[in-house]
């Protein structure tokens, strides 16, 4: 039997994870067959006291590349007989929620037909804006919440509210990749509870630890960082026992590096340590001018900033990078307040807080994010980049100079061309793989 309720210790009070108590298979190197993660996960399943209890999986969106049927199926299939009920919650954070068709084709059934593919499996999109679907699990103190944001935070406490499926249930298990994450560093296991299953107050107290800190020295960071111990400290309220199956999804595929399984801190960790290797590329030379391409499963700048976030570290100071994304026609779906506050840095929110503090941190943080590091000098309003931003994309020109972003009509850019000339990167898959410079690989 695996151990569930994990001691605390690790890095700040709160259990970290320790990747060698987990299942593992696989590797950086590695290519894994559907035999191989079909029989890793039965045993592991097998392996778990579930019989007469309610279980709830928790999965991603198809934001995130994830071969789920290869997954979900012997998950299932490991539990069908065994469980007093089972449930499938997507965890949307504050994405939009899926369609019946899109959650057909990510799940691998025919629309309406679920319980072909999935029998007794009920699966249900994360209702964030229901307050029925939301559980009061208790909240974190301030004085926590000063200590595990790295004395940044003050006077602050975090309530924590969980989707109701997942605080209901005997046992929760996340099912979800690992890669390189703008906010918590690496992203996964219990990242899927919160922000993944949660509402405001967890999601903008974590964002704005993360963006006070920065993008480019938070993302791909391994261990654990401030925001993680925020979330690891805040699934301690959560009442069942917490499990995850993590995996390494190799860049541009569905193919999996690597799949961990165990009490969710350890899996998350065995697999954040292959990420970290598969899913960071290093480069020699800074860039003048860099192209992200972002594939269509973004289907909004809120979820294709990732283009930004995970190349920002390769361009140079005065450089610019720019999103393509001629499919994408809205700043944020489900964020509207970013059309009032702009893109800016995190200079310009924290030297106007008054005029800012009261408008959701969640937004603020990602528009921070967006930007880059940079500088605002209040007395004089001027605001100044490390990098320029631009975005190539169906969203008016009016709309992206509102929000204090470059715009560039996409009908006019030759991405061919584009990558021959000097000083231009053009990554053509934009949105998993962190770039960084060579001389910021770590030691040892």
């Amino acid at each position: 039997m695996i151990a569930t309720n994990p001691p605390v210790d690790h890095a700040y009070g709160t259990y970290a994870g320790d990747a060698s108590k987990a299942s593992f298979v696989g590797g950086p190197d590695q290519i894994l067959s559907t035999e191989q993660v079909e029989a890793f996960v039965t045993e592991a399943i097998n392996g778990l006291d579930v019989d007469g209890k309610n279980v709830c999986l928790i999965v991603p969106d198809a934001t995130r590349t994830c071969p789920l049927p290869l997954l979900l199926g012997p998950v299932h299939k490991a539990l069908q007989g065994r469980v007093a009920s089972m449930k499938a919650v997507i965890a949307l954070g504050t994405h939009q929620a899926m369609s019946e068709e899109s959650i057909a084709a990510f799940f691998g059934y025919e629309a309406g037909h679920s319980e072909d593919v999935y029998p007794g499996l009920e699966i249900l999109n994360h209702e964030f804006w229901k307050a029925d679907q939301i559980t009061d699990l208790g909240t974190v103190p301030a004085e926590r919440v000063t200590e595990l944001s790295g004395d940044r935070l003050h006077g602050v406490p975090m309530k924590v509210e969980l989707n109701r499926h997942a605080a209901e249930a005997d046992i929760d298990i996340v099912i979800g990749p690992i890669f390189p994450h703008e906010v918590v560093g690496i992203s996964g296991g219990n990242k899927y509870f919160f922000p993944g299953l949660s509402v405001h107050s967890v999601i903008d107290v974590s964002h704005w630890v993360g963006a006070l800190i920065g993008t480019h020295a938070m993302i791909g960071t391994r261990p654990v960082s401030p925001v993680r111990a925020l979330i690891n400290e805040a699934c301690r309220l959560i009442p069942a026992d917490r499990y995850a199956l993590c995996f390494v999804v190799k860049s541009n595929s569905e193919v999996l590096q690597a799949v961990s399984f165990g009490v969710s801190e350890d899996a998350w960790a065995a697999c954040a340590d292959v990420a970290v290797q598969t899913h960071v590329v290093y480069k020699e030379q800074a860039y003048d001018k860099v192209i992200s391409v972002m594939p269509k499963k973004y289907e909004d700048i809120w979820t294709a900033a990732k283009g930004f976030y995970k190349l920002e570290p390769i361009v140079a100071d005065g450089g610019l990078l720019v999103i393509y994304a001629p499919h994408i026609t809205e700043i944020s779906v489900m964020h509207k307040g970013l059309l009032d506050i702009g893109y800016h840095t995190i200079d310009y929110f924290v030297k106007q807080w008054d005029k800012f503090k009261d408008h959701p941190w969640g937004e603020l943080a990602h528009s921070t994010h967006l930007r880059g590091p940079g500088s605002y000098d209040a007395e004089t309003g001027v605001e100044t980049d490390r990098v320029r931003v631009a975005l190539a994309t169906g969203i008016p020109r009016e709309v992206v100079e509102s929000v204090a972003l470059e715009y560039i009509d996409p009908a006019t850019m030759d991405l061919d061309e584009l990558a021959k000339e000097p000083g231009t990167f053009v990554e053509p898959h934009a949105g998993e793989v962190l770039y960084r410079l060579e001389s910021e690989r770590p030691k040892g």
